[in-house]
């Protein structure tokens, strides 16, 4: 009888890894939780052009292309040790076939002009163990090289470690606001640790897509989800959507304006040009319109009498807006703004919500529901006749006396 062969399990870089005795390892992703995961939906598509390109992923966000020159068997979620710049690492296939060159076009990178570094080989049992020893060493590397720049002095920080595959080298990933010259950091670091060092500048933004994190919107962010470049975001972005300026609404997680702002401000923008520009309040016979606010996606325009918004605000579509500003270009006054009218369904729409209360399903003390159903069913002018009509009516003493006063006048009068 042969033995049946012995896995080994590794829990590494958010996927389930399983490794066989003397054989090829294999890792289970989980693309929902994966950050910059694509959907190979050219999956089974013959091409005509043999790709050799495969991408792969390491640590967070990071990902690159490499050729598969000896022509190795790869899937989706295969562990491969690729050539670095010294040594080897060890990353996971996150994409190979047709789709491949479409991720190149969206990254701009030229396959002609692009030197492309090597797959050497399937990672083996023994690469696997190095690997999982080296990502061990990352977040005590990260604490103590924050203990290192603080005694140093040096006005930035450390957000992130990588090592590489053979435990060789690190990337320390590092945020600052100025120029810092971390040249003893670096001796230090290799003295301590017994690695090469890499130091590599992020944003803020960046942070946020390798720490990650649930979003606002109850999402995860969009930086460590699919988010790979980042245009600058002003708070223009905000006046145009007419978003209230409060710095904590409008700040993500890395302290800057949410890039989803940029959005929807396309949309915005177009349907500004449509708007009539508002230099001056418009005239009008008893005084002067203030400009409030505009809906811009409603296309209407709110005006109030008062300077400071404390009146009654009266809404006007953008095209009557434009009338009235040529009567005023004009020197012709307008009598009075004539707020629009809602259509049907929105008389029907807030006649409903007006009506829902939250004790409307609340009984009343003493009095059963059918009781209080039917009082409620009655109109207004109905129960208001009601109680005149019972504080009119005498009370039940009264009609008993009057009852026993008229029995003995009758039976005085049968006696005379």
């Amino acid at each position: 009888m042969k033995e049946k062969e012995k896995n080994t399990e590794y829990n590494l870089r958010g996927c389930k890894i399983c490794c066989k005795e003397q054989g090829e390892c294999k890792a289970c992703v989980n693309t929902s939780g994966q950050k910059f995961s694509t959907i190979d939906w050219l999956n089974g598509i013959n091409d005509k052009d043999d790709n050799n390109i495969v991408e792969v992923q390491f640590k967070n966000t990071r990902k690159n292309f490499y050729i598969n020159e000896n022509n190795i068997s790869l899937r989706k979620g295969d562990i491969v040790a690729v050539e670095a710049m010294s040594g080897h690492d060890i990353g996971i296939v996150s994409l190979c076939g047709n789709l491949v060159k479409r991720q190149m076009k969206k990254r701009g990178i030229d396959k002609s002009r692009y030197e492309f570094k090597k797959i050497y080989r399937k990672a083996r049992a023994g690469d696997i163990e190095k690997w999982q020893d080296a990502i061990s060493l990352e977040h005590v590397t990260m604490i103590k090289s924050r203990q290192l720049a603080a005694q140093l002095d040096l006005s930035m920080k450390i957000g992130d470690v990588e090592y590489q595959g053979d435990k060789t080298k690190a990337i320390f990933y590092y945020i600052a606001d100025e120029r810092v010259d971390f040249r003893e950091l670096i001796k230090i670091l290799a003295e301590n640790f017994h690695i090469r060092v890499e130091m590599k500048q992020i944003g803020a933004r960046q942070e946020a897509g390798l720490i990650g994190g649930i979003g606002p919107c109850g999402r995860e962010l969009c930086c460590a989800q699919w988010l790979g470049s980042f245009i600058s975001v002003t708070t223009g972005a905000a006046r145009y959507q007419e978003l209230s300026l409060n710095p904590q609404k409008l700040a993500g997680q890395c302290c800057k304006l949410k890039c989803c702002l940029n959005y929807e401000l396309g949309a915005y923008l177009e349907l500004v040009k449509d708007l009539p520009k508002i230099n001056a309040p418009l005239e009008l016979v008893d005084g002067a319109a203030y400009h409030v606010k505009t809906d811009v996606l409603k296309k209407m325009m709110y005006f109030s009498h008062s300077n400071d918004n404390t009146g009654a605000i009266i809404g006007l579509p953008i095209d009557q807006v434009k009338k009235l500003l040529e009567l005023n270009r004009r020197g012709i006054k307008i009598e009075k703004l004539e707020d629009t009218k809602l259509s049907n369904k929105q008389q029907i729409a807030t006649h409903i919500i007006g009506e829902d209360s939250i004790t409307r399903f609340d009984n009343n003390k003493g009095k059963s529901n059918k009781h209080s159903q039917q009082n409620n069913s009655k109109p207004a002018e109905q129960t208001e006749n009601v109680r005149e009509n019972k504080t009119d009516k005498p009370s039940r003493k009264k009609r008993f006396r009057n009852r026993k006063s008229k029995q003995y006048k009758e039976n005085s009068n049968n006696e005379k």
